[in-house]
């Protein structure tokens, strides 16, 4: 069975807006990376045709550049600032500091997931399954899905993740550290292992991958959010 998607239309947007709106609330919307999704646009649009009929009310749609934890984390840290009592705008300005210094990183055990994805040519998917080759992948300054580095062997994989958390983590001690997994929770817990040896964070959020970022990285993805520094996103 192949499994697709579709985003949200700007009249869906608008919808699920207005009730806030006419309770006199100020909206901050955290949305899934306009790299991999038009979602964020349609969430914009949305934004902009219901506000001509709120002229007074405020709409901040913040992009993630980042899709599962990467865009979950940062929308745990916009309910911490509501409940600080800021305004939707001084709340978007810390919310997209945020996502410049979030990297989200992951690998995929099925090469032809991202074949199918249109990331990956049919030659090199099968090359690599038969070469047991497993890509490192990232969200670039764009939000964009890129390859940076391969490695051989499942094991090597997970380990490079750390690898990336030990290199460029910042201050973990005062940050909740995502993994993201797809049927493969000994990979995950592993992963969190290694997070644990060198620099231990505050706390360690792990979940299953959503359905619709998880339909497109497939079975055995395990993936890797945390902050860095700002120019995180164009680092290998």
């Amino acid at each position: 069975m192949t499994v697709t998607t579709s985003q949200i239309s700007p009249h869906q947007y608008m919808e699920f807006y207005e009730p806030w709106l006419k309770q006199g609330l100020d909206i901050v919307f955290v949305c899934m990376s306009s790299g991999i999704s038009g979602s964020c646009n349609s969430a914009r649009l949305g934004a902009q045709m219901i506000l001509e009929d709120y002229p007074e009310r405020r709409i901040e749609v913040v992009d993630t550049l980042g899709a599962s934890l990467g865009e979950g984390l940062v929308a745990l840290e916009a309910a911490r600032l509501r409940d600080l009592d800021l305004s939707a705008e001084e709340a978007a300005v810390q919310l997209r500091d945020l996502v410049q210094r979030m990297f989200n990183v992951f690998t995929v055990d099925d090469l032809m997931h991202l074949r199918r994805g249109g990331r990956l040519s049919n030659v090199a998917a099968i090359v690599g399954m038969v070469l047991n080759i497993k890509p490192l992948l990232k969200g670039n300054e764009e939000g964009k899905i890129v390859s940076f580095a391969k490695v051989r062997g499942r094991k090597k994989s997970i380990e490079e993740l750390a690898a990336r958390y030990d290199k460029l983590v910042v201050e973990p001690e005062k940050q909740i550290v995502g993994i993201a997994e797809a049927g493969c929770k000994q990979d995950a817990a592993y992963l969190a292992s290694l997070l644990n040896r060198n620099h231990p964070p505050k706390e360690i959020l792990t979940v299953d991958y959503e359905p619709v970022t998880g339909s497109h990285v497939g079975p055995g993805a395990l993936a890797l959010f945390f902050v860095s520094h700002d120019k995180v996103r164009s680092e290998n």
